[in-house]
Formats: C-alpha cells, sequence, structure tokens
C-alpha cells in the first residue's frame, strides 16, 4: 500500500462492460515525511467514495483489489482501499481532518 493525494475525477464515456459504474480518481504518491508530491500520477478505482483532495491509501496488489472490488473479472492495479484521519512516520503524528492535511499552526 501507498499514501496518495487524490487530484482528479476522470471520466471514460467508452470502457470495457466489466467496468461500467466503478469510480476512477487521479492519484499522486507523495512522501509521507516531506509531503510533497513523488512520481506520476496515476488511475486508481475508488471503493470508499474518496473525494479530490482526500488522502488516501492505495492499494497496489492486483489480487486484493479483486477482493475490495468483491470483483473476480476486474484487473485491478490500483485500488483506493481508505480515507486516512491521520498516520505517523517516524514517532511524529501527522494529523489528516476530513481527507486533508491539517494546516500547521
Amino acid at each position: 500500500m501507498r499514501l496518495a493525494k487524490v487530484v482528479g475525477n476522470v471520466v471514460s464515456t467508452i470502457k470495457d462492460d466489466g467496468y461500467h459504474g466503478y469510480k476512477l480518481m487521479l492519484v499522486e504518491y507523495f512522501d509521507p515525511e516531506t509531503r510533497k508530491p513523488e512520481g506520476p500520477r496515476m488511475i486508481a478505482f475508488d471503493c470508499v467514495d474518496a473525494g479530490v483532495g482526500d488522502i488516501v491509501m492505495v492499494n497496489t496488489d492486483g489480487g486484493a483489489g479483486n477482493l475490495l472490488q468483491g470483483d473476480t473479472y476486474g484487473i485491478f492495479d490500483l485500488t483506493i482501499c481508505g480515507v486516512l484521519d491521520g498516520y505517523s512516520i517516524n514517532g511524529t503524528d501527522v494529523p489528516v481532518r476530513s481527507g486533508r492535511f491539517e494546516e500547521e499552526p
């Protein structure tokens, strides 16, 4: 799993019949310590109703993606499986409010 920020929605007017009804989101991985983006933006299937700006956990295992989506047909490379309330890194708590980083005081 990796941490990411949802940066957009993906709209697909034509897709395989097996994927109708699935919500697609554009996610950007980030460094958990610096919160700076790293790597390319990726498309992920959403199974937790995440929104733009949310900090999420992205499952990178296709088999687990099938379990999360309850679908043995689809191929799910990336699946959003949780919206974070916070996380800890190197003994430091990083709170997330309403799916977004809290501002520094």
